[in-house]
C-alpha cells in the first residue's frame, strides 16, 4: 500500500516539476528577450517599449507558476532545503529579481526610453541579467549539494 502511494506522489511531483521547469523557461526567456532588446542585441527594429510590454505580462504569469509549484516541491524536502545554502541564495536572488523587476526596471522603463540616458538603460538590463542568472545558477546547484 505504501509503495503505491509513493508511486502516485512521485508522479504528482514529476508533473509539478514539469510545470515548474516550463515556467522557469518562460520566465528566463522573457527576461532574456527584454534585457537583450534593451542592450540592442536582438530585435533592434522593434521599439523596446513594445518588446517590454509584451514580455512583462508573461513574466507575471511565469512567476505565479514558479512560486506555486516551487512551494509544492519545497514542501516535499523542506528539512533538506532548510540547511542548503544554495536554496537560501536562490530565494534571496528570487526576491531580489522580483523586487528589481517590479520596483526598479518596470517603473523606470515605463515611459519613453529616449528620455533616459542610454547607459542607464544598459545598466538596468545588465543588472537584471546578472540577478536572474544568479537565481538560475543557485537553483541548479541545489541538486548538487
Amino acid at each position: 500500500m505504501l509503495a503505491e502511494i509513493s508511486k502516485a506522489y512521485g508522479g504528482v511531483f514529476a508533473v509539478v516539476q514539469t510545470f515548474h521547469l516550463g515556467a522557469m523557461v518562460l520566465l528566463g526567456g522573457m527576461i532574456l528577450v527584454g534585457d537583450l532588446r534593451l542592450l540592442n542585441v536582438i530585435m533592434s527594429d522593434v521599439p523596446a517599449q513594445v518588446v517590454l510590454k509584451n514580455t512583462e505580462k508573461w513574466v507575471g504569469y511565469a512567476l505565479i507558476v514558479v512560486i506555486l509549484s516551487g512551494i509544492f516541491m519545497m514542501s516535499a524536502v523542506a528539512i533538506k532545503l532548510y540547511y542548503n545554502v544554495f536554496f537560501l541564495s536562490k530565494m534571496v536572488g528570487l526576491f531580489m529579481g522580483i523586487s528589481f523587476f517590479y520596483f526598479v526596471r518596470k517603473p523606470l522603463l515605463k515611459g519613453d526610453h529616449s528620455e533616459l540616458n542610454p547607459w542607464s538603460v544598459k545598466i538596468i538590463a545588465i543588472t537584471s541579467l546578472l540577478i536572474w542568472f544568479s537565481v538560475a545558477a543557485s537553483g541548479r546547484w541545489i541538486g548538487f549539494s
